[in-house]
């Protein structure tokens, strides 16, 4: 299957192709635990998660930075005041942050690169597919993040310390894959970075480049989990559920009564 902007999202391409946020799906990241279940009924068009309003901000963000930013106006009126062409609150907000980076010409020029370029590559046994904010060819990979805070600290209790939005949602091991899928075309590891933006009353911004061992570390794990992904989505092998994530809420059977003690397990 030949990938287009059209059918990159498509349940056809999901289905032959392995991407970052399907393996998330399946494995999960320090800030949201994975769902092997969840993923395949995603994948089969069964389930669908709704678009939450942080991420409906960055891809209006996103979208200015592609040129589409009218169609995604079109598509998502939901964004403006009732009867009126005023943008809500939290989208006036996308603005100013948008207007913030356009301020910076370093930030915009590591994201003056072709924008969202399809890339595919064979890896472990896997057909993978990515699709890159700001590509510049033989130099660099840019990611455009906006998130709360770029400097918030996230403590995770099994590690006894704290780690940074970076590490937190897997963006390493996103541009890991990038860089990795890449190669396949280049024939050489170009530098990965985050261009990121955030929220607060005064948006502050950064460009973050992420250290070539971080990725190499996080290629690793994709390495170590893709064979079972491909079983899972074969049909090979039985899908474990999380128990916690909306879609097992949705699809639980109950079979007997629980004690107290219960219930704040995995949570």
């Amino acid at each position: 299957m030949f990938l287009t902007e059209s059918n990159y999202h498509s349940l056809e391409a999901n289905k032959e192709y392995l991407s970052v946020s399907q393996y998330k799906s399946f494995c999960g990241t320090l800030g949201r635990a994975g769902c092997e279940e969840k993923a395949l009924a995603t994948i089969n068009g069964e389930w669908e998660d709704p678009i939450t309003l942080p991420m409906l901000i960055g891809s209006y963000v996103d979208s200015h930075f592609e040129g589409t930013l009218d169609l995604f106006k079109m598509k998502n009126p939901e964004i403006f005041k009732k009867r009126t062409p005023e943008l809500k609150m939290a989208f006036q907000k996308a603005e100013e942050i948008i207007q913030r980076i356009e301020r910076d010409e370093f930030f915009m020029l590591y994201m003056s690169g072709q924008k969202q370029t399809i890339l595919t590559a064979g890896m472990f046994g896997a057909k993978w597919k990515a699709k890159m904010d700001s590509y510049h060819p033989d130099k660099c990979i840019v990611d455009l993040k906006v998130v709360k805070n770029i400097h918030e600290k996230f403590w995770i209790r099994d590690l006894g310390y704290h780690i940074s939005f970076i590490e937190y949602w897997a963006y390493d091991l996103q541009l890991a894959i990038y860089q990795a899928v890449e190669e396949k075309k280049s024939k050489k590891k170009i530098p990965c970075f985050i261009a990121a933006a955030d929220k607060t009353n005064y948006p502050d911004i950064e460009l973050i480049g992420i250290e070539q061992y971080r990725l190499d570390e996080a290629m690793q794990d994709v390495e170590r989990n893709t064979q079972r992904i491909l079983k899972l989505k074969a049909g090979k092998v039985k899908p474990i559920r999380c128990g916690i994530c909306d879609y097992c809420k949705h699809t639980k059977v109950l079979t007997a009564p629980i004690s107290c003690e219960t219930l704040i397990e995995g949570f």
